[in-house]
């Protein structure tokens, strides 16, 4: 099947071929080749590896623990965020653990030029800028397989797997007004042919579509009518291996939408390509547009939105919160009538990008597909968005497509493993309608699925299957050692109702002990924690921060953790439960 005929040369044999270079793709390479496997990964141009085409951030609810993940699993994404950030935060802090996440800001061509750089200097990696327009399958062993993949210039890569990562280039469509055309997203060019070709080989295709805000310069904002956003102070990195992060962070703003800016977009809904009708594709109900957020939210009298900067070296500022398929005069009208935006230039202005991707009921749990062996998707094809949504597939599909290839046991994590098993689960389960984003309320098990402890978690079982380095595994089991020997001292070193020592309890407003109690209990007060008793604890030795907040954790939600962890117990039990003699229909 495909396109061989129209090969013009050979370009050598390969395990596998990642198609497409974004978020998805990188992960996919780097885990691909650092199993020593031979891998090829192909951007249609190199400026779009690990591309940030809208925001310049890296986690977030939900995505900081799929981050974390990825890092704990030996992937990129975390290592590269850390060395590239402007702005670091850690959301919902006011929450308990299990909703915590960290989101930095990103210096969005120093991220793009280290991945594109770590990709290059990869082992067993060929980072390649060519379009790929044909998949090639052949019968083998009765089952339909991918064999190759062409280049629109004729060049033929033989391969074993290939990993579909094209995110939103396939087929895809930029709307501004009434204005629609061919275009990726930024300025670059669409994929056009590839999408015939993935219909030839019987998978199906559907149209979705997300948008992103206007870029402005810097200088054209008044930021003394907006609230200034610091970053984090000390900053907390993404990687387990990152140490210290010692970086002047740049400020975001905070500004708010009003009702004039409302009646203006009222006035044009006609003009806004979402509700004229020429846009086909399904749209994210959880990341709207700002002309959707006003006719779903019509009671609503103003939105927030963040400008946040894009890098070191550049005027430009993203305006987060606020993606438009309006046209740009009315763009540029309702942008004015916002505190601190008066005056406004805008460098790029915001559109809508509508794009083929499959669905995601066609995959397994490896993310290879159903129709065709060793053909795996990963990323926005799948239906999914986000940059670390992206990743986490791309990461796995990777993996799975390595393990295939070494005749191993495929590597799936469960709901109650990782986000990242929620993720996937959800796609190749349920499906969706919509471009689907990580939610921490996705996650039954979320208490148990911290960020914090994604390496306690994952790191053992990326060493196993040869993913993560000694380094990385060596270091997760220092600190479980570490965690452990605390807690057992904590369990271990008491306190009894001295004078001094009620006095000390009695000026942190807790109550005064009437009988000895251990230094473990003493933390599992609501109104005491880890740090506040350290005057009370004569044996302490200097922890790691993240060591202490892991003990901490475990100490002051160890009822809540042993309640869950006795669910999932239930709960795997039920899942490998043969389901036998039932007439569905």
């Amino acid at each position: 099947m495909g396109n061989k005929e129209n090969a013009i040369y050979e370009m050598g044999k390969f395990d596998v071929a990642v198609i497409g270079a974004g978020h998805a793709g990188c992960e996919a390479g780097l885990a691909a080749a650092r199993l020593g496997l031979k891998t090829v990964v192909f951007a249609s141009t190199l400026e779009a590896v690990a591309m940030m085409a809208c925001n310049p951030s890296i986690g977030g609810t939900g995505k900081g623990q799929l981050v974390r993940e990825i890092d704990a699993l030996g992937g990129e994404m975390g290592v590269n965020i850390d060395a590239t950030m402007v702005q670091s935060k850690m959301l919902n802090t006011g929450k308990g653990p299990a909703i915590q996440s960290l989101r930095a800001q990103a210096d969005k061509k120093e991220y793009h030029a280290r991945m594109k750089s770590v990709l290059e200097k990869e082992e067993n990696l060929e980072l390649k800028q060519a379009e790929i327009v044909t998949i090639e399958a052949a019968y083998t062993e009765g089952k339909k397989r991918v064999t190759a993949v062409i280049t629109k210039t004729g060049a033929r890569y033989e391969a074993k797997a290939v990993i579909l990562a094209t995110g939103t280039f396939l087929s895809s469509k930029i709307f501004i007004g009434h204005s629609e055309y061919s275009s990726g997203p930024d300025g670059m060019a669409a994929c056009n042919e590839l999408s015939q070709s993935i219909r030839t080989l019987g998978l199906k295709l559907r149209r979705f579509k997300t948008g992103t805000p206007a870029r402005a310069l810097k200088n054209t904002f008044d930021y003394s009518l907006m609230k200034r956003e610091e970053g984090d102070q000390p900053v907390v990195p993404f990687s387990f291996l990152t140490k210290n992060i010692n970086i002047d962070q740049l400020p975001c703003y905070l500004t708010y939408t009003n009702e004039k800016t409302h009646e203006i977009i009222r006035d044009n809904f006609n003009r806004s390509a979402m509700f004229s009708g020429k846009i086909e594709g399904a749209g994210p109900r959880y990341c709207p547009s700002i002309e959707d957020k006003v006719k779903r939210f019509a009671d609503k009298k103003r939105h927030q939105l963040f400008i946040e900067p894009e890098g070191r070296n550049t005027e430009e500022m993203y305006i987060q919160g606020m993606s438009s398929s309006l046209p740009e005069d009315v763009q540029t009208l309702f942008y004015r009538t916002i505190p601190g935006l008066e005056n406004i230039e805008i460098s790029r202005p915001a559109y809508a990008i509508e794009y083929d991707c499959i669905d995601s009921l066609e995959l397994f749990h490896t993310l290879e597909t159903k129709e065709v062996g060793n053909l795996y998707c990963a990323g926005q094809i799948n239906g999914s968005s986000g940059y670390e949504e992206a990743g986490a597939q791309g990461l796995i599909a990777g993996i799975n497509a390595g393990l295939k290839l070494r005749n191993k046991p495929p590597f799936v994590l469960g709901r109650d493993e990782a986000y990242i098993g929620v993720l996937i689960d959800d796609l190749v389960t349920k499906g969706t309608n919509e471009p689907y984003r990580m939610m921490t309320s996705r996650t039954e098990y979320r208490l148990s699925l911290r960020q914090d402890n994604a390496d306690l978690r994952l790191t053992e079982m990326s060493y196993n299957i040869g993913l993560a380095t000694k380094e990385r595994y060596e270091k997760c089991l220092n600190k479980k050692t570490l965690i452990e020997n605390e807690i057992n001292r904590l369990k271990s070193s008491i306190l009894t109702p001295k004078e001094n020592t009620n006095k000390a309890l009695e000026d942190l407003r807790s109550m005064k002990l009437k009988t000895a109690v251990s230094l473990y209990d003493l933390i599992k007060r609501p109104e005491l924690d880890y740090e506040m008793i350290k005057d009370l604890d004569t044996t302490r030795e200097p922890l790691d921060r993240e060591i202490k907040m892991q003990v901490q954790t475990m100490i002051k939600y160890e009822g809540y953790i042993e309640k869950q962890s006795q669910q999932i117990e239930a709960f795997k039990k039920l899942e490998n439960k043969k389901l036998e003699n039932i007439d569905y229909n």
